[in-house]
């Protein structure tokens, strides 16, 4: 059986440091059947779409050319399995790289298409999305981080299973945060299908 081709995409720009990122690291290390490709967003050096940029893109997507460089990153995406995500809670969503890396792969003509009637169509493989962040305080009603990104993967990308990890309350006073952390592992069998 062929491995399953996972893209990690690890929003968490304290590094080594992260609580997410560890939490992520061991919810990957169930995964010894997959192939992971692992981007750090804060070193791909994505930049928003502005006029400059919008207009390359549309000038290489009307001449085909869909394997440009400035593709790189929706195409490696298209082609991945799984999907990842380690974010932080911030500010009642996630830090501004995993918006800017979700723009730069957005790419009508690339990872998806319209049909006739104006609707999403994916040209990706992502079958899961598993969301994974923690949060010093408790996230309750205000998840819209997961609630965007699974938006966005399921309506644009075709993604069919959208699953949420989280270890909150990390910075409350009398809180364990190691505790906390290794509790949510038991969110991990269902994400893990």
């Amino acid at each position: 059986m062929p491995k399953k081709d996972i893209l990690f995409l690890d929003a968490c720009v304290r590094g080594e440091a992260s609580r997410t990122l560890e939490l992520a690291n061991r919810f990957l290390s169930n995964l010894a059947d997959a192939q992971i490709t692992h981007l750090k967003l804060d070193t791909l050096g994505l930049q928003p779409l502005d006029k400059a940029r919008l207009h390359e893109r549309d000038h290489l997507l009307h001449e085909g050319k869909t394997d440009a460089s400035f593709f790189v990153h929706a195409n490696i995406f298209r082609n991945a399995q799984w999907i990842v995500i380690a974010a932080p809670y911030w500010d009642f969503s996630f830090p501004a790289l995993l918006k800017l890396y979700v723009e730069n792969v957005s790419c009508s003509g690339v990872t998806f298409a319209y049909d006739e009637t104006g609707k999403p169509v994916s040209l990706c493989r992502a079958e899961r999305l598993v969301y994974i962040t923690t949060a010093g305080g408790y996230i309750g009603e205000n998840n819209f981080g997961f609630t965007y990104i699974r938006a966005v993967m399921e309506q644009f990308f075709g993604v069919k299973q959208s699953f949420h990890i989280a270890a909150e309350g990390l910075d409350i006073i009398g809180n364990d945060p190691r505790a906390i952390l290794i509790a949510a592992e038991a969110q991990f069998p269902a994400a893990l299908g």
